[in-house]
């Protein structure tokens, strides 16, 4: 079996989605942070896969379905707070990892399905993002190694961690590309991929209010 592991923040205004203001307020922002958040676990929780893990900066609310074991985030940079997450989600079931974020409302059940399916022939399973990133990372053997030191949040960063990992000699399985939710033409992008989301209602109701003001 495999677990999920996703790495989120808690939905604050001003904490979260700072790139989507303007033409966002922090409130708005927030409201989509968590609308994106809430389909993300709720997508993890209707695939077949047990034992998902939140790694959260911040605290709960209202938007975490039962079923989550949360983790605080540990160290400072995202790839220090990735290993930590990876480390301390493995030591608690000892099964393989696919880590994703919280910037992909547009994610399927089947999606990660097949991600996980794709970890018993490999040793690891890459989903790239349309900013140069990725948006899913699984190992058969979850080996923080693998993620500390690499550059995130750049353009180079998926290549880079593609490189880590074949360098390592790890057999790799790719999926498709997605676009991460960063800025508002991301957003609206993703909202169109994501019918009947709380991220597209959401997303179609500040757009209302912007034209509203």
């Amino acid at each position: 079996m495999t677990q999920i592991l996703v790495i989120a923040k808690a939905p604050a205004p001003g904490q979260v989605k700072t790139r989507l203001c303007p033409p966002c307020t922090g409130e708005q922002a927030a409201r989509l942070a968590a609308a994106a958040l809430e389909d993300t676990l709720d997508t993890v929780a209707l695939t077949r896969l047990p034992n998902p893990v939140l790694a959260l900066q911040g605290l709960p609310g209202p938007w975490l379905p039962p079923g989550f074991t949360v983790i605080p985030q540990r160290g400072r940079g995202l790839d220090e707070r990735l290993a930590a997450a990876l480390t301390d989600a493995h030591l608690l079931h000892g099964l393989p990892i696919v880590l994703i974020g919280m910037d992909t409302p547009q994610l399927t059940p089947s999606l990660l399905e097949a991600a996980a399916d794709a970890l018993t022939g490999h040793d690891a399973v890459y989903g790239p993002a349309a900013d140069g990133g990725f948006w899913l990372l699984g190992l058969r053997r979850p080996d923080p190694a693998l993620l500390l030191g690499v550059p995130m949040s750049q353009p180079g960063t998926g290549a880079a961690q593609l490189r880590r990992l074949r360098q390592a000699g790890l057999s790799l399985a790719l999926l498709p590309e997605l676009r991460d939710v960063d800025t508002f033409a991301d957003a609206c992008h993703v909202a169109a991929q994501a019918h009947g989301t709380r991220f597209a209602a959401t997303l179609k109701d500040v757009r209302m209010s912007m034209a509203s003001q």
